[in-house]
């Protein structure tokens, strides 16, 4: 299997910079499509020039990492610790993989679906563009096949028609995919995470309608996300909170956007793994060195253990992002065989 979307621009950044860096090793991994642009900004390379490093980055499905020929790699760096892990029993990591910094799974919406999901009960509101999507309500409506036209209030919003469902990416290819059937697989069992193949059937009814609704889907967040910022697609996407943080801090527009944070949701641990000393040192470096902490909160990502650091640099943002994550409940997640059992199942 190819690598998807080679990340030219974090080479070429690197080059620009050759006179005055003082890089001494070149690292080649591949990540996820949602760290791209912190590797190809130019002041991550600088930063990581100064401190020794070239960064070769290529971009993949986290689940599809596990696939690739990775020989000749220094580390992969999926959005989330269950790939991660299939990838350290793989290549048989020594010390365990870094995880430098996370993310929460939100939903973002247009305004006026947000607003009829509020009026229908299946979110609420705490502002124009800040809610919280009640996953309970809003999986029975999944369940049930609601649709748009079944919402008081939608007709007066042309866009909204047919059913009503979160766009997500593919389940067996992509971490973000995967994370929402077990957050959905926890509220659907009644607050239990699931651990054997009964508890994926029980639940498998509904993870399969989650997905089949969508049609095809994509390997990555960032297409999806894109798509929506341009004003097409649906109107209901599940993206990284990083992605719409990322947008706040760099002042570009956003239209309409609403962020809804499932009041049961997954953290994403992005979870470098080094699959050579040079990787471990580049993982070490993004999880203790004060600038490219600050970095990855510039491209939206909450560095661990600095949540003062994050609230602080996003205070502009705060009408969109919920900052402290109140109100929000973390879903175990599921081991990495009962994962991509559901995920299967799913997409059966």
């Amino acid at each position: 299997m190819l690598l998807i979307g080679g990340v030219a621009a974090a080479v070429v950044a690197g080059r620009e910079s050759q006179d005055t860096s003082t890089a001494t090793k070149t690292v080649r991994g591949v990540i996820g499509s949602e760290k791209a642009e912190f590797f190809a900004d130019p002041e991550v390379v600088k930063a990581l020039a100064a401190r020794g490093f070239t960064v070769k980055s290529e971009t993949s499905g986290s689940w599809a990492m596990e696939e690739l020929p990775l020989k000749g790699y220094d580390f992969a760096f999926p959005s989330s610790k269950a790939p991660a892990d299939e990838l350290v029993r793989k290549y048989k990591v020594q010390g365990g993989p870094l995880r430098p910094f996370y993310s929460p799974l939100v939903v973002v919406a247009h305004r006026g679906a947000a607003r009829v999901l509020a009026d229908n009960g299946l979110a609420t509101l705490d502002g124009p563009s800040r809610g919280t999507l009640r996953m309970k309500p809003y999986l029975a409506a999944a369940g049930d096949g609601r649709t748009w036209q079944q919402l008081k209030g939608a007709a007066a919003h042309a866009e909204l028609s047919g059913t009503v469902f979160i766009t997500s990416t593919d389940p067996e290819s992509s971490s973000s995919g995967a994370l929402y059937l077990a957050a959905a697989s926890y509220v659907a069992d009644g607050g239990r995470v699931a651990t054997d193949k009964a508890a994926v059937t029980r639940t498998a009814p509904l993870l399969k309608k989650l997905i089949s609704v969508q049609g095809a889907q994509q390997t990555s967040s960032d297409a999806p996300f894109r798509d929506f910022i341009s004003g097409v697609g649906n109107p209901l996407v599940l993206v990284y909170e990083s992605q719409v943080a990322s947008l706040l801090l760099q002042k570009q527009d956003v239209g309409d956007l609403v962020v809804l944070y499932p009041d049961t949701t997954v953290n994403s641990d992005h979870t470098l793994v080094p699959l050579t000393a040079n990787g471990r040192a580049l993982g070490e470096l993004l999880s203790t060195d004060a600038t490219l902490r600050a970095l990855a909160v510039r491209h939206g990502f909450r560095p661990q253990g600095d949540a003062a650091g994050f609230t602080a640099a996003t205070a502009g943002g705060a009408a969109y992002l919920n900052q402290t994550l109140s109100g929000v409940r973390q879903a175990p997640v599921p081991t990495t065989e009962v994962l991509h059992d559901m995920a299967l199942r799913a997409r059966s």
